[in-house]
């Protein structure tokens, strides 16, 4: 086999995300491999650059995990035409400005979301890439979760038959930092800094919601800051100016008519469920729940016949009527998933659907969703092009 190196500028991986997800447990996990086998007698090399603004966070990773590369200097690694690929997985307000000079610099872009602060500044992005004739990818994860795997193999053997409504359930709590350390950095909960949870996650809903049940025809939210004030990581107190709970529903334009979502998005919520995320699935001929690796189902032959009587106890467990779906399959993880169709959508011209117009409508649905609730009213979701 021969070898092919691929040189990638990670921007942002001194941050939770980007170090953990991407950096180790992608690209790094690529590289414990062997590689990625492209299947014609060629494998891939990736060799990340590690870009940031904190010399000794890059050195101190580099250093950690034998990496020889890395700079705070992004338009010098830009400028090097070794470098192919520019990913970004900065806070949000810093990453359109670093999209656009990777750009403009030729290289291939593949990001975080949101991709921009606005859908007006989402859609110049996916022009200024689609014009200048880049490859460019964001991150859409879930999709590739074992549970909504399992989730999508339902679907495509159509075992829901019409598909009637989704329940998404998301969130868990965030400590304030005053008496335990947040999980979460400070800067989610400030709206100036470009936090607030409809802006985090109604992109993710909305491509979950895309890929596997319909477009987003219409959104009716209710945003809410439960909690005005929390402690930042030098354990200061701040006013808490995003939203740290969304309640959204939704309309979705699905293959046998509409379909009704509803999705609870909180960092304020105590969990009482089996996942961190779980949505549930109801059709004419069953329903699901799937969550990050799990998914069970019940269909209609085995659907039980309750009866309303508040005053005698329930006799069986309603969990226990449902089916495990197996894993059929063997899982990876889901960033790692990704990349690897990306840096095959590089170097092969594989295709690749999540673009940045994909990660546009994301910014289009926080954007019509926080509007939403200003307004206290339903808003139509018109069909982005290009």
């Amino acid at each position: 086999m021969t070898r092919r190196t691929i040189r990638i500028a990670m921007n942002g991986v001194t941050g939770r995300m980007g170090y953990r997800q991407h950096l180790v447990r992608s690209i790094l996990a690529l590289r414990e491999q062997g590689g990625l086998d492209l299947g014609d007698g060629e494998v891939l090399w990736p060799e990340p650059v590690l870009v940031g603004r904190r010399e000794h966070a890059l050195r101190a990773l580099a250093q950690r995990h034998g990496l020889t590369e890395w700079s705070t200097d992004l338009d010098a690694v830009l400028a090097d035409e070794r470098t192919e690929v520019y990913f970004d997985a900065q806070v949000t307000a810093a990453r359109p400005d670093a999209l656009k000079r990777a750009v403009a610099a030729g290289k291939h872009v593949y990001t975080e979301k949101p991709t921009a602060s606005g859908t007006a500044g989402a859609l110049e992005l996916a022009r200024l890439a689609r014009d200048a004739g880049v490859k460019h990818g964001v991150v859409q994860d879930k999709l590739f979760l074992p549970g909504l795997l399992k989730l999508k193999r339902l679907i495509d053997g159509g075992f829901f038959g019409r598909i009637l409504s989704v329940r998404g359930e998301f969130g868990y709590w965030v400590f304030e930092g005053d008496w335990q350390e947040a999980q979460r950095p400070s800067w989610n909960y400030r709206a100036e800094d470009g936090g607030g949870i409809a802006v985090d996650m109604f992109p993710h809903w909305e491509y979950v919601l895309h890929e596997l049940f319909g477009p987003v025809t219409s959104v009716t939210a209710q945003v809410a800051t439960h909690l005005p004030e929390r402690w930042d990581e030098h354990g200061k107190p701040y006013a808490a100016t995003a939203d740290d709970a969304a309640y959204g529903i939704f309309t979705l334009a699905g293959p046998d008519g509409p379909v009704t979502a509803q999705i609870n998005s909180s960092w304020t919520v105590r969990v009482h469920r089996d996942e961190l995320v779980e949505f549930q699935v109801d059709g004419t001929h069953g329903s699901a729940v799937a969550g990050l690796r799990g998914c069970r189902a019940q269909h209609r032959s085995a659907t039980p016949k309750p009866v309303w009587n508040p005053d005698l106890p329930a006799t069986g467990s309603f969990r226990d009527q449902w089916q495990e779906i197996p894993d059929n399959a063997d899982f990876d993880n889901g960033f790692k998933a990704q990349w690897e169709l990306f840096l095959r959508h590089v170097v092969r011209d594989e295709p690749y659907r999540w673009d940045l117009l994909a990660g546009a409508r994301g910014v289009q649905l926080a954007e019509l969703g926080l509007r939403s609730s200003a307004e206290g009213r339903r808003l139509d979701v018109p069909e982005l092009s290009l």
